[in-house]
């Protein structure tokens, strides 16, 4: 359970300290965030402005998102080959998504070993519902084969497999526009670091980014999965 005290201070951090859509990392470098204090309008966040969050009620332990973000509709290419309906495949369950590349030094393996954490301290049948997809923003480099070897690292012994996305440059756009993400720069080195958790309902309330720990994901996903 995260300390009552953390909570507050959280709580009282302003919102735009906390505008996680905004953020963008560069791998190897600092977090770089643009300030816009405006908040999404309606439910479906593709194309707009990311959702400011924390509310006035602090809920998870990961970022309240007061506008919830919807379950994005993209269509990519997954590491058999194939094509991959993301809310086609993923609708109706606890689904985590990340945009990043394989060849970050940081922010990315740092967040999929906090999810693969996260998900080790569940019970199993509870960690087997939820999928985990990460969405390549260097797809160049990150081919179907590599993104496999690569989520390898990290699924190896989990009771669930985790998805690796990759298409050309232009799929790869439409897929972070739908899901309300930043576009990535600097050949997808520069990437948001926001990690989007959606519930049965289709919609993520909460939403991660380097600040949270595997402690912060594992206890949202007793209480996104387990709902």
């Amino acid at each position: 359970m995260i300390p009552a005290v953390r909570r507050r201070s959280r709580r009282a951090a302003p919102a735009l300290l906390l505008t996680t859509g905004l953020l963008l990392a560069g791998c190897g470098g600092s977090a770089d965030g643009a300030a816009d204090p405006a908040a999404a309008g309606g439910h479906d966040h593709s194309g707009d402005a990311p959702a400011v969050v924390e509310g006035p009620e602090d809920r998870y332990a990961g970022l309240d998102l007061p506008e919830p973000y919807r379950r994005p509709s993209f269509t990519l290419t997954d590491t058999t080959g194939a094509e991959y309906d993301f809310r086609a495949a993923t609708a109706g369950r606890p689904t985590m998504l990340f945009f990043g590349y394989t060849n970050c030094p940081d922010i990315c393996p740092t967040t999929m070993a906090d999810v693969a954490v996260a998900l080790r301290g569940l019970d199993p049948a509870l960690a087997e519902q939820v999928q985990v997809v990460f969405v390549t923003t260097d797809p160049a480099t990150d081919t179907p084969q590599v993104l496999g070897e690569y989520l390898d690292r990290f699924d190896a012994d989990l009771p669930t497999s985790f998805v690796g996305l990759t298409g050309d440059q232009e799929a790869v756009e439409r897929a972070q526009l739908a899901a309300g993400v930043p576009q990535a720069e600097d050949n997808g080195r520069l990437h948001s670091t926001m990690l989007l958790l959606y519930g049965a309902d289709d919609a993520a309330h909460v939403a991660f980014n380097a600040g949270n720990t595997h402690q912060d994901i594992a206890e949202d996903l007793q209480v996104v999965a387990g709902a």
